[in-house]
């Protein structure tokens, strides 16, 4: 007869990567957006870019993932551990595509850090939260939109400088041929940073089930993590492409190449910090930045702030979502 715990801890390996494979359609409009916005790429050919360069980031690094396995709560000790997995996994697939179907950029690291601290409150009280790794992960996410606008706001006023008395059809197009690197470059640290927070939570469940007896992240995690993140990637995430591509601002080309930029710089700086951020976030904020170093009108700043909304309850909805759905399932086994 088959272990129970051999079970639930398929069932979160399943899991896991789905939602690596949601990420990759959810959050494939960060990489693509500006580039599909400007015809510098054609919408097929940017979602095969990203597609190869999510996974190629993925299988690079592992630094974030090993702090999604320890620095939220301790997986050798948590109390019904790979229920609280389970509980968070379904809840952050939950919330990630209920924001997709209404085309909101919400966050997947949000909804995975939230909801895992939500399962596990439920599961053993806040005691079994490590504050310390837990606050730092949340103050990166919460920083990390405010130096991409920051930097997107510095890098195009330089770029206005630099060529404001360019010939504007040529630069436009120099600009379209430099915005296929940038956004090669962004969809690849997008790979290196989401891909592994499928791969930290795979090590937790395995430790939790007693499978392993360190937080080093397995090569065949790493392997199929990057792939459902490169599946996910081809899939597309149109909804969200349209959002983030044409609705905060009108964007031309030198826009997309600063926002890529700037996006790029915090995201691969934060994996190399061992740090989870929120792509979304730094995506839209990068492009905020742009827009406001343009034309502070140009900013559509209700669209923002419909994300703004949709950014600050994430975590909460998703922690409570946790919550309920560990309950249901610790009843159900």
């Amino acid at each position: 007869m088959l272990d129970i715990s051999f079970i639930v801890t398929v069932f979160i390996i399943f899991f896991a990567l789905a939602f690596d494979f949601i990420n990759g359609f959810h959050d494939t409009a960060n990489a693509v957006a500006t580039a599909v916005s400007t015809k510098s790429l054609t919408p097929r050919r940017a979602i095969l870019l990203a597609s190869c360069m999510n996974f190629l980031g993925a299988m690079t690094f592992t630094g974030v993932a090993k702090t999604i396995t320890q620095d939220i709560v301790d997986p050798f000790q948590l109390k019904n551990g790979a229920i609280v997995i389970l509980a968070a996994l379904i809840a952050a697939i939950f919330w990630n595509l209920l924001t997709w179907y209404y085309g909101l950029p919400s966050s997947s690291s949000h909804t995975l850090i939230g909801s895992i601290a939500g399962a596990a409150v439920a599961a053993a009280g806040f005691q079994s939260l490590h504050y310390s790794g837990f606050l730092k992960i949340v103050q990166a996410l919460l920083v990390s939109p405010l130096f991409a606008f920051s930097i997107g706001f510095v890098i195009y006023s330089l770029l206005k400088v630099f060529f404001k008395k360019s010939n504007s059809s040529k630069t436009n197009q120099n600009f379209r041929a430099i915005q296929v690197f940038t956004t090669a470059f962004q969809s690849y640290t997008h790979g290196t940073n989401d891909a592994q927070k499928s791969m930290g939570i795979i090590t937790m469940a395995l430790i939790a089930g007693g499978y392993q007896q360190t937080t080093d992240i397995p090569f065949w995690v790493q392997l199929s993590c990057a792939v459902a993140m490169g599946l996910g990637t081809s899939v597309g995430g149109w909804r969200i492409i349209q959002t983030v591509g044409s609705k905060i601002i009108k964007i031309r080309p030198a826009n997309g190449v600063a926002a890529d930029l700037s996006s790029s710089i915090i995201i691969f700086t934060a994996t190399l910090l061992h740090l989870p951020v929120s792509t979304t976030h730094v995506v839209s904020s990068s492009i905020m930045g742009v827009g406001s170093a343009h034309r502070i009108k140009s900013v559509n700043w209700s669209t923002a702030q419909q994300m703004l909304v949709t950014w600050l309850v994430t975590l909460p909805v998703s922690a409570a979502i946790a919550s309920i759905c560990y309950f249901f399932i610790d009843q159900l086994l």
